[in-house]
């Protein structure tokens, strides 16, 4: 309940003037490909495991992905090489996600994002991060996750903050391991993994293999298991 609560929230958000006007843009104008779909245009709630004890936070929704579904890295390639990944390390119940009704189940896992809503250039401000971020830290409170999982710098860095850890102390690096100090909300050990973002950018020029991604899923379990 806590988490759908605030999942109504998130929906409902319209803090950042210049990402309600892109998103709400993209959603009428369509891509050719999806012109017959009906996308979703709206800041992008968390899903998984409502007992889930790995967090995974990536960046932001896709335009034409979690934009158009609604669903967290459900319908674009980041998504097309992250629920494979989960699939085969047994977090997901299939390796696909096309639409919020695909039938995808996530087991002992939650998938959220630093910034709700599709930003132009997938580059969101600072400030409407900043806008986003009380979101994270209610999901951290919420699940109390004995893992957390960034995909990329920026998810990394918002992970940070909520931990009061200056980034001159941890620095991002795929593989990267942290033991998080505990929090007021969260009071059992919990750790801090590292992944590169599976973006096409970082997929299709090989600074993220199918097997780095893998090693990732794999020291989670661990990490959740210890």
């Amino acid at each position: 309940m806590p988490l759908e609560k605030l999942n109504r929230e998130i929906i409902a958000c319209r803090k950042c003037p210049r990402l309600v006007e892109w998103r709400e843009e993209v959603a009428r104008a369509k891509r050719k490909a999806y012109k017959d779909e009906e996308y979703w245009g709206k800041p992008v709630p968390g899903f998984g495991d409502p007992r889930a004890r790995v967090l995974v936070v990536g960046l932001a929704p896709g335009a034409h992905g979690s934009n158009r579904t609604g669903r967290q890295f459900t319908g674009d390639a980041s998504g097309g090489f992250l629920f494979p990944a989960l699939h085969r390390a047994g977090f997901a119940n299939q390796a696909s996600a096309e639409s919020r009704n695909d039938g995808l189940i996530l087991k002992d896992i939650y998938i959220t994002a630093s910034g709700r809503c599709a930003p132009p250039a997938n580059k969101p401000s600072p400030d409407e991060l900043n806008n986003c971020q009380p979101y994270l830290e209610r999901e951290i409170q919420i699940l109390k996750p004995k893992v957390i999982v960034c995909l990329g710098r920026i998810a990394f860095e918002r992970v940070l903050k909520i931990y009061s850890i200056r980034n001159a102390v941890w620095k991002f690096s795929h593989g990267a391991m942290f033991s998080l100090p505990p929090l007021s909300f969260n009071l059992h050990p919990s750790s801090l993994l590292c992944s590169y973002h599976p973006s096409q950018q970082n997929t299709l020029t090989g600074k993220l293999t199918v097997k780095m991604f893998d090693t990732i899923w794999k020291k989670a379990k661990e990490l959740r298991d210890e």
